[in-house]
């Protein structure tokens, strides 16, 4: 079986595959300075509530944006499974040509995305990413990654806007009634919410334009279900689409006989 880690700087998300079949998935706050062991635990308390264990674990895939933990996952494998880590990043199989300046400076993450996308829908797409920041990647026709944008995450924003202003407190993230406030604390989900949709679409609509090809959105990324149903560009919603993208390219590194290429 294979473990495919996907490390962000707020939560990691897990998933178990069996063969293409993915059999439990799980999400845990990032803890920067956990120890390998610590790592291991972890996960494998997480597999016991499912009936299962690290032990059944051959495979470990992942991509990760936080460096400390980059190592973490490496000595995991080392010390606990039967095959070293494939980490993914320069020297792995992706198979997506990348057409931006600096291919060293792309989070694996968003790499991973643009190839379980493409391979989703055949065609020129976008993901939007909403994590801990909102980040949208184009892929071309061809298949090729043509670069993207970033922006400040939601939660970022919101915590922003309540650590500056002195009489603005932390609200909850749900859609509010109407987008006229009519309390403090609707006016900030209104801002927050209904600007993060209008920024999304915007944003959507000048990338699709240059792309200059018929597009298909994708979101993914855990608040992805709070914005999804109130844009007018998003496609579809995938909340997985990353652990997909990590369980190909172990695929396209991986031969049939289970060696590393």
């Amino acid at each position: 079986m294979l473990l495919a880690i996907d490390v962000g700087n707020t939560h990691t998300v897990v998933g178990v595959f069996q063969g293409t079949v993915l059999l439990h998935n799980w999400r845990v706050s990032t803890v920067r300075g956990a120890t390998v062991d610590e790592l291991a635990a972890q996960h494998e308390q997480i597999l016991q509530l499912r009936g299962g264990s690290l032990t059944d674990i051959r495979y470990l895939v992942v991509a990760s944006g936080v460096p400390a933990l980059t190592a973490g996952y490496r000595d995991l494998a080392a010390k606990y499974l039967d095959e070293p880590a494939l980490v993914v990043g320069p020297g792995v199989r992706t198979g997506v040509s990348l057409a931006i300046d600096n291919p060293h400076e792309l989070g694996p993450d968003r790499l991973v995305n643009a190839l379980a996308a493409y391979r989703r829908t055949g065609g020129a797409c976008i993901v939007v990413d909403f994590g801990t920041a909102t980040t949208f990647d184009c892929i071309s026709g061809s298949g090729d990654y043509l670069g993207g944008a970033i922006a400040p995450g939601i939660e970022i924003s919101l915590d922003a806007l309540a650590g500056r202003a002195a009489r603005l407190l932390k609200v909850d993230l749900q859609q509010p009634a109407r987008a006229i406030g009519k309390s403090t604390v609707e006016c900030m989900q209104s801002g927050v919410i209904y600007g993060t949709v209008a920024m999304v679409d915007g944003l959507v609509a000048r990338l699709a334009e240059e792309i200059g090809e018929e597009v298909t959105v994708i979101a993914t990324g855990g608040l992805a279900e709070l914005i999804a149903p109130l844009s007018d560009e998003i496609d579809d919603h995938d909340p997985l689409l990353t652990l997909e993208g990590l369980r190909m390219v172990h695929a396209l590194n991986v031969d049939d006989r289970g060696e590393r290429q």
